[in-house]
C-alpha cells in the first residue's frame, strides 16, 4: 500500500486543546481505518511542524479524504507527501533507465 508522509501543524484551536492531542490522534486512527487506510505512527514534534503522521492507503484519493477529514475538524493544517519505500524506488528507477 501506498506512504503517506503528513507533516501537521496545531492551529490556534488546536493549541488551545492540546491536552486532548493523544485522544485526537486516537480518533484520527479510527477514523482512517474505517476509510480503508492505516496510521502507522505518529510523532509529537519540535520545530516548524508540531506532529508528523505516516499513513498507508490504497490510493491518492483515500489519503487526501483522511487528510481532510482530519483538517476539516479544524485542530491541524497538514502537508502531505507521497513516500516512496526502497523496493518502489528500485522500480522507479529501472522505469526511468528504460
Amino acid at each position: 500500500m501506498p506512504t503517506y508522509v503528513a507533516l501537521l501543524s496545531w492551529t490556534e484551536q488546536g493549541v488551545r486543546n492540546y491536552k486532548d492531542t493523544t485522544k485526537r490522534a486516537e480518533t484520527f486512527s479510527s477514523a482512517v481505518q474505517k476509510l480503508g487506510a492505516k496510521l502507522l505512527t505518529i510523532y509529537w514534534t519540535v520545530g516548524p511542524y508540531d506532529l508528523v503522521a505516516v499513513v498507508e492507503a490504497p490510493d491518492d484519493e483515500t489519503a487526501s479524504a483522511a487528510l481532510l477529514q482530519l483538517g476539516g475538524v479544524g485542530n491541524v493544517r497538514s502537508t502531505t507527501l507521497r513516500a516512496f519505500g526502497r523496493e518502489e524506488m528500485e522500480r522507479i528507477i529501472a522505469k526511468a533507465a528504460g
